[in-house]
């Protein structure tokens, strides 16, 4: 695929993001639709201004606890998730990849459609200030799952939703994500 490819799929998915009455969400909505039509390689890790990262939630088979790795750069638990590659065919096959190389799950169920976005600003791989543009996923873990954590995590843990580590700062975020029906 290509960094167009990952485009296109960057915007027919904040596109189809699930409605919203939240002033707040429908401007931000909005701006990133904006951001993306300046920004035609807004999926390429290289895009300084901000490019698009393909974060995935991953609940266990009854939705009440969510998969959070230890992110050694940000010190603090977070969803599972990464940036887009040129060989990943749209940005839910690249949270879907993210998502089971940093869980070790083989078999995960992951949702094609986002159902979230957020902007983070800070200091990645690139090495100079940016921002992250999260397009979020769901994934639903099976019964059975065995978590291992790569190289990427300092920890991988499940945590009961309703009881998250103050540091993760989203959990009104997770709650919201596991009720989508």
């Amino acid at each position: 695929m290509s960094f167009a490819t990952l485009h296109d799929s960057a915007v027919a998915a904040v596109a189809d993001l699930p409605e919203s009455t939240d002033a707040v969400e429908l401007s931000l909505r909005q701006a990133i639709s904006a951001y993306l039509v300046a920004q035609p390689l807004a999926c390429a890790r290289a895009n300084v201004p901000g490019h698009v990262t393909a974060s995935t939630m991953i609940f266990d088979h009854t939705r009440s606890r969510v998969l959070l790795t230890l992110h050694p750069r940000l010190g603090r638990w977070v969803q599972l998730g990464g940036h887009c590659e040129p060989e990943d065919v749209d940005v839910a096959a690249a949270a879907a990849r993210e998502a089971r190389e940093e869980s070790g799950i083989a078999d995960l169920t992951v949702e094609p459609r986002a159902l979230a976005l957020r902007v983070f600003a800070l200091t990645c791989s690139l090495g100079v200030p940016t921002r992250h543009i999260d397009l979020y996923f769901r994934a639903i873990a099976p019964a059975d799952a065995i978590i291992e954590r790569s190289d990427e995590s300092i920890d991988l843990k499940w945590w009961p939703i309703d009881d998250l580590p103050d540091s993760s700062g989203f959990g009104a975020l997770v709650e919201y994500i596991a009720a989508i029906p």
